[in-house]
C-alpha cells in the first residue's frame, strides 16, 4: 500500500537506527518542519547528483530512502531550526509530486524479506571487521571511545554498525538496497574489511 510522505533531499545516506542533527534553514524546509510538528516524521534521499539546495529540478533523487523521525526540535529566533533525528523505517518512492511547497513523494514500505538468517560466521566477521577499522584509528593515534553495543538482532545490528562505520555513501546506500537482513550482514562483513585496509593506507600514508 502506498502512502505520501513529505522529503528531505540530503547529500548522505540517513539508514535505519542513525542519529541525524539537521539545520533547518530553507524556507520550503522551515514549512516542512512546521506541517509535520516537534514529534513528527519525513523522508530522507539521497541526492545522487545536484546540490541540497535549490528547487525541483535541480537535483537527481535516489529511488529508495528512509523514514526520519523528529526526536528534538529547536526554534531559532530568526526562523530556523535545529533538529536531531532518528532512521526508522525504509520506503522506495514511487511517484514525485510537485516539489511545492516541498518535496513530497508517493512511497511504498520496504520490510526486510523473509529468507535464511544471518549465518554466526557472517555475524562474527561483520563485528570483526567493525573492531579491525576501530583498531587501524587507535593505531594511529584516533580514539574511538568506548566499544559500542549492539542490538541482539543481526538484522537490526547490521544497520547500527553501518551508521557507526567509516563506509562512503555509496556502501550506505548499497546497504540500504538489500532487503534481505543475511545478505546485508555479509555485505557489511565485506565493506568493513575493505574500509579497514583503505583506512590503514590512508593513515600510513
Amino acid at each position: 500500500m502506498s502512502s505520501r510522505l513529505p522529503q528531505f533531499p540530503l547529500g548522505s545516506v540517513l539508514l535505519p537506527t542513525m542519529l541525524l542533527p539537521l539545520h533547518v534553514f530553507e524556507p520550503r524546509y522551515r514549512r516542512l518542519v512546521a506541517d509535520v510538528g516537534d514529534d513528527g516524521q519525513f523522508g530522507v534521499v539521497l541526492i545522487e547528483r545536484g546540490s541540497e539546495v535549490g528547487v525541483g529540478g535541480e537535483n537527481v533523487r535516489a529511488s529508495i530512502g528512509v523514514v526520519a523521525k523528529i526526536l528534538r526540535r529547536e526554534t531559532l529566533a530568526d526562523g530556523r531550526s535545529t533538529m536531531l533525528c532518528v532512521g526508522t523505517d525504509r520506503f522506495r518512492v514511487t511517484t514525485w509530486l510537485d516539489d511545492d511547497p516541498y518535496p513530497i513523494a508517493e512511497i511504498e514500505w520496504l520490510p526486510d524479506l523473509e529468507g535464511a538468517p544471518c549465518s554466526d560466521d557472517a555475524v562474527a566477521t561483520m563485528y570483526e571487521n567493525f573492531h579491525l577499522c576501530r583498531s587501524v584509528f587507535e593505531r594511529h593515534g584516533i580514539n574511538t571511545g568506548p566499544a559500542p553495543s549492539f542490538d541482539p538482532d543481526p538484522a537490526v545490528a547490521s544497520f547500527e554498525v553501518a551508521a557507526l562505520s567509516p563506509l562512503g555513501e555509496l556502501d550506505r546506500y548499497n546497504l540500504l538496497r538489500v532487503r534481505s537482513a543475511s545478505e546485508r550482514v555479509a555485505l557489511l562483513g565485506e565493506q568493513l574489511e575493505a574500509s579497514a585496509a583503505t583506512l590503514e593506507f590512508r593513515l600510513s600514508s
